[in-house]
């Protein structure tokens, strides 16, 4: 008999929680000893993207997962009595979901960046999971329970090199930058150095995956710019005018909407270089990683949980990290404040020399492969961690 594991959070195309679920439950759809339930109704708007074959064979499970749903939500399953393993998603405080639901076991996916999160609330779990070793250290220091790292991945069927589609101008060098707008993610920093370099360089163009399905955690973000980001009376974040008031030239700049994940290689595959700076990272940045298996030459700060990724000559790394300060209302120990000077250096290096460019790229996307940071990679090694707690 299949073991049901409940992954208590939304299976999605559109962003990194659900992106998670959404490669765990189809890894698991036919597998022979897992079976998936997520702990939100699975839609047809949350696999946009992903190609019929793939719905296909992912269809039975997804109409299991929903039914099962429904079941619970109407009381009319024990968890215990079935034997249901149940994953939570914890973010920072590491508050338990509501309402709380207790299985067979019971293990809590650990996403957080607030270094003062207290364990106390980790005392029903069996079992404590993290995607960084900076966080495995975190989790360590503030409670007893078991720490299992289990790192993130990316779908090597769609995050390859490949050759560039020519809808863009060839004579321009495209920079990518990823992940929603806020102060930890260090979207100031990208502008400021983006700003630098471009000024130097009128064939260099920003390319910015930055709206998100979450876009009033953007609104009023400024860090050091000197303009904040408003929104329109559409509800849409006013991106392309907030750069621009903070010295970017509009013809440098191309603003992505919310794109679902299976679309991004085709965009990463035309980019020059990725850029990615966040102050911290509690897995190890998600858009650097689809990045780097697609070819493109990243830069990336060396801290928190983005040094489980930097080895060599992978990418461009940021070693210069200062502490970092501001109103954020989290604990930064062990956070990092990227150089805005030595990001300014590293993309004049990868604009100047194509030697570098290429071998960085080459490295990058085999480190990835070689190293085993795969979505199947990450279904298999929670499988297993799964299976031995039953």
């Amino acid at each position: 008999m299949r073991q049901q594991v409940l992954l208590r959070w939304q299976a999605s195309n559109r962003y990194g929680w659900g992106i998670v679920g959404l490669n765990l439950f189809q890894h698991w759809a036919s597998d022979p000893d897992i079976q998936p339930l997520m702990g939100l109704p699975i839609e047809a708007r949350d696999l946009q993207g992903i190609n019929p074959l793939q719905q296909l064979a992912m269809a039975a499970a997804t109409v299991s997962s929903n039914e099962f749903l429904d079941q619970l939500t109407a009381g009319k399953i024990d968890l215990r009595q079935r034997s249901v393993c149940v994953v939570d998603a914890l973010g920072n405080r590491l508050n338990p979901p509501t309402p709380r639901l207790v299985g067979i076991r019971n293990v809590a996916r650990c996403i957080f960046e607030d270094t003062r999160s207290q364990g106390g609330r980790l005392e029903h779990y069996d079992s404590l999971l993290c995607a960084s070793q900076w966080a495995a250290n975190l989790l360590r220091s503030i409670s007893a329970k078991p720490v299992t790292m289990i790192h993130e991945g990316i779908d090597p069927s769609q995050f390859f090199p490949g050759p560039r589609s020519g809808a863009l101008d060839p004579g321009r060098f495209y920079v990518f930058s990823g992940g929603k707008i806020e102060f930890r993610k260090a979207h100031d920093l990208v502008i400021m150095a983006f700003r630098q370099f471009a000024a130097r360089h009128d064939d260099a163009v920003l390319v910015a995956a930055w709206n998100s399905t979450s876009p009033e955690i953007s609104v009023g973000f400024r860090g050091k710019l000197r303009t904040r980001l408003h929104r329109a009376e559409n509800g849409a974040l006013e991106i392309q005018r907030w750069v621009t008031e903070n010295g970017i030239r509009p013809h440098q700049f191309i603003e992505l909407p919310v794109t679902p994940n299976p679309l991004m290689p085709a965009v990463l595959r035309e980019m020059d270089c990725a850029l990615q700076v966040s102050r911290c990272e509690a897995c190890t940045n998600l858009p650097a990683k689809e990045a780097m298996a697609c070819g493109v030459p990243t830069i990336l700060a060396n801290n928190t949980g983005m040094r489980d990724l930097i080895d060599g000559d992978n990418c461009m790394a940021l070693n210069s990290q200062g502490p970092v300060t501001g109103k954020w209302r989290v604990g930064k120990d062990g956070w990092g404040e990227s150089d805005v000077e030595e990001i300014v250096d590293a993309l004049e290096t990868l604009y100047t020399d194509s030697v570098t460019r290429k071998r960085v790229a080459t490295r990058g996307a085999n480190w990835i492969l070689e190293h085993h940071r795969t979505w199947s990679d990450h279904a298999d090694a929670l499988k297993s961690h799964v299976l031995k707690l039953m």
